[in-house]
This record gives structure tokens, sequence and C-alpha cells, in this order.
């Protein structure tokens, strides 16, 4: 027999993976005969499990033939959204008798760390709420295994996608602010990925609607209360502040009005400020965040279910439904200051 990779030891699942150039889900799913690889690659994992030595802990193999009854979902810790969305999601699962195995993303804890955490849980498919991971790492974490998308459109045929229209959104916030006689706008965008994509998107396409190019402005942003005061204070610098600040969801916003204030500028007698996600901060009283409110409810819903449609009814065909999102107008947007 050839020696493993560790001179003394046997070769693992992991050991496979990295000699054949796939992830460790990926050789799971070969291993166990799961559908979800090509053949070409079940070619290439058993190949190169045969030629390391690699021999599987049988009763580890019988323990995975077992159905889990599991779902990972996978979200951003710090996004009150986010976790509004799961509280509606296991609602969903118990409903149909399956658990929710959370994986949380951090700082210090990637999207790819946490997927990897939840397939380790053994979870039959996967939620991910808002993934930021282009389509071909997500191919490559998830391994085939069935995958919902919350939030974002994906094109991988094992993955559904629930999301609410993100830039039609944006738009009626243009709409409202210019309504309001706002002609100077700003859009604190929520940095890389589609979500923040669709939404700066959005936000363009109403001004262009308006010709307000020339007066209105990006800056770059974030989705932490942070991201949102570092942009304020770069807009506050500026010859000509805005009048409104459209941000990119409600955290960000939060960090706008308190850099506002800071600046000794009131909201929204001075500057109007809008959100993005309708979070259960927005709907505070001493907040009262202008917002768009996304269908969490249903969003939750058709998730859990389209994930339990591939695991029980063996559905293969790809499902996606968008949302139209619906702009809630409370007290942190006004009329634009006299000569705003």
């Amino acid at each position: 027999m050839p020696p493993g990779p560790h001179a003394g030891t046997a070769p693992t699942m992991r050991d496979v993976a990295r000699e054949a150039g796939v992830s460790k889900a990926l050789v799971s799913i070969v291993l166990r005969g799961a559908p979800g690889a090509s053949a070409e690659t079940r070619e290439r994992v058993l190949a190169t499990a045969g030629r390391i030595g690699y021999r599987p802990n049988r009763t580890a193999s019988l323990l995975a033939r077992t159905r889990t009854q599991q779902l990972g979902i996978v979200l951003d810790l710090h996004n009150s959204f986010h976790a509004d969305l799961v509280d509606r999601a296991l609602q969903a699962a118990d409903r149909v008798g399956y658990q929710l195995i959370l994986s949380p993303t951090t700082r210090h804890h990637d999207e790819e760390r946490a997927i990897a955490t939840a397939l380790e849980f053994r979870c039959e498919a996967l939620l991910l709420i808002g993934s930021r991971l282009s389509d071909e790492r997500l191919a490559a974490a998830v391994g085939g295994l069935p995958l919902v998308s919350i939030g974002r459109e994906v094109t991988l045929p094992t993955a559904d996608v629930v999301r609410s229209a993100d830039d039609r959104g944006m738009e009626e916030v243009v709409e409202h602010l210019v309504t309001l006689g706002h002609r100077r706008i700003a859009h604190v965008d929520g940095g890389s990925g589609r979500i923040s994509e669709a939404r700066r998107a959005g936000f363009e396409q109403g001004v262009r609607r308006h010709r307000l190019l020339g007066r209105s402005r990006v800056v770059a942003g974030g989705s932490s209360e942070a991201d949102g005061r570092r942009a304020a204070e770069q807009l506050l610098r500026r010859a000509e502040p805005p009048t409104a600040v459209a941000a990119f969801n409600d955290h960000c916003a939060l960090g706008v009005v308190d850099a506002l204030g800071d600046a000794g500028l009131r909201v929204p007698q001075d500057v109007s400020v809008t959100g993005y996600d309708d979070s259960p901060l927005a709907r505070l009283r001493a907040i009262d965040l202008t917002s768009v409110r996304q269908d969490v409810d249903r969003l939750a819903h058709w998730a859990v279910t389209a994930a339990t449609e591939r695991l029980d009814g063996g559905r293969t065909r790809r499902r996606e439904l968008v949302l139209d999102p619906q702009l809630l107008a409370r007290g942190s947007s006004g009329p634009a200051p006299v000569g705003g």
C-alpha cells in the first residue's frame, strides 16, 4: 500500500481533497455516491483515494448514509436583518421536521469557513443569506450540495434563489426623496457583492431618470455603522454636502445619522437619511428610520421549502423567486431644506 501524505498516519479525506485538487465536501459526495459531482471528478477522486491508500472509516460511512434532517444556514452574526430571517426560518424548518444549524460569519470567520463548519455538522442542504462569494468559489465550497441563496442571484444548477428586487427598492427610495424636494442625494453603498451592486444600480437609475446624476453621488461604504459613519464624514467635507443620504442598509444608515449628529446637523430637518431592510432597529420609535421592507416571512419560508423539495421530493430543476420590496416612510426623511 502506498504511504499516506504524512508518514506513519493513515490518509484522510482532507488528504484526498488536497491531492485531487477539489474540496473536502466534493470528496465526501463522491465517496458516498451522492449526486453533485461530474463523472470526470468522480474518476479523479476515486483514483486519488486509491493511489494514496485512503480507506474510509466504516462506522463513519454508515453514519453518513443516515439522514440528518439538518439544514445549515450561514449568516452575518452582526446583522439584525439576518437574525430576523433566521428566526422565521427556524419556525419554517420546525414545521417540516428539520433542524437549522447556524454557522455565522464574523470579521475573523469568513463565509467559506462558515460553510465548511456547516458541512462538518453533516447538513443536507445550505441556506446562505447575502452570500458574497462568486459562483465559482461557492461551487468549490459546497461541493454540489443543494443550496438556497437568500438575497442575491446565484447561477449554480444546485442553487435555488429567493430575493427581493433590490434595484427597484432603491429606485423607490430615490423617488421618495425627489418627491420631498431633494436634488443633492448621496448613496452610501455596501461595498463589493451583488446585493450592493443591485442597490447601487437602482440608485443610479433613479437619479438618472430625474436628471440628477450631476448633483448626486455614490460613496464607498459597507454594511456596518462604522462604514456609514466614515462615508458621512467624507460627504460632509464636500463643498456642497447632500441634503439626503440613501444608505445601503439600516446599520449603515445609523452610522450616517450618528456622524450627522456629531456635526451638529439634524435629521431630517438638515439632512434626510434612509436605510434598507426594515430591520427591528429601524422600527424603534427613537430611531424611526425610513427604510425598505423585504418580506422576511416569505423569504424564509420559501428558502426552507426549496431546500426540502430537493431533499425529500427529488426535485432537480432550479427555481428562483423575486419579490417586490416596499418603501416605508418614517421620521428620518422629510422635505429638503430651503435652498437645498
